[in-house]
């Protein structure tokens, strides 16, 4: 078992009001499935993915990550666990305006203190695996929205991960490119790898082994 939520909730305070953004959610994911979260805008998808990846804390509940418990850990543990294990495919990126796509994918690697040689053979490796090596140098405002999507796909990758976390990752991407996305993603689920999407679309969906749908916070029907 890679996660197991019980009773997870997040209430947020709105003036004297309390919302509950997700509402005792109780999910069981074993290592290598594939789960497609579905549901319409503000049904709790990003709010549910940003919480398992620790970028967000459940406000109730229990959470147990590879059997250690997130919901007593101290953020610096935390954070330690998820830069070890999860990796982010943001529907906005989020790659660093700053960095050329080179740098942008090797930043995780950083993390995990990996040496420089090591460093540039992973990063070659990717490189060569999505087509984009023609691209190192350049920075992100130089792409398209693909090739971004691509290279943040690449940087969550690039440390191998237990779990990749997807948040609408085809979102920005015309129908061509959104396949070779999910067709990438089955591939890496088919070594293993687990994977959590949230989508809009029925089709993407399909790619998971297990539709998970979501309303007002609620898992309403599996």
């Amino acid at each position: 078992m890679i996660l197991k939520l019980n009773n997870a909730s997040k209430i947020v305070n709105s003036g004297s009001n309390k919302i509950a953004l997700l509402d005792n959610i109780n999910l069981n994911v074993e290592e290598g499935e594939f789960i497609s979260l579905m549901g319409p805008s503000g049904s709790g998808k990003s709010t549910l993915l940003n919480c398992i990846g620790m970028l967000d804390n459940f406000t109730e509940g229990t959470y147990a990550f590879l059997d250690e418990s997130v919901h007593t850990m101290k953020e610096r543990q935390r954070s330690k666990l998820y830069k070890e294990y999860i990796g982010f495919v943001f529907q906005a990126y989020h790659l660093i305006d700053e960095l050329t796509v080179y740098e942008n994918i090797e930043t995780p690697l950083l993390y995990k203190n990996v040496k420089s040689s090591e460093r540039k053979a992973l990063v070659a490796d990717i490189l060569d695996r999505f087509n984009i090596v023609g691209k190192k140098d350049l920075f992100p405002v130089q792409l398209s929205g693909g090739q971004q999507q691509l290279v943040g796909i690449a940087r969550a990758l690039i440390g191998s991960p237990k779990l990749i976390l997807a948040d609408e990752p085809t979102g920005n991407l015309n129908s061509k490119q959104s396949e070779e996305i999910m067709e990438l993603f089955t591939a890496l689920n088919k070594e293993g790898v687990t994977i959590i999407q949230a989508t809009h679309s029925e089709k993407n969906a399909s790619y998971g082994s297990r539709i998970i749908n979501l309303l007002d916070g609620n898992i309403v029907v599996e």
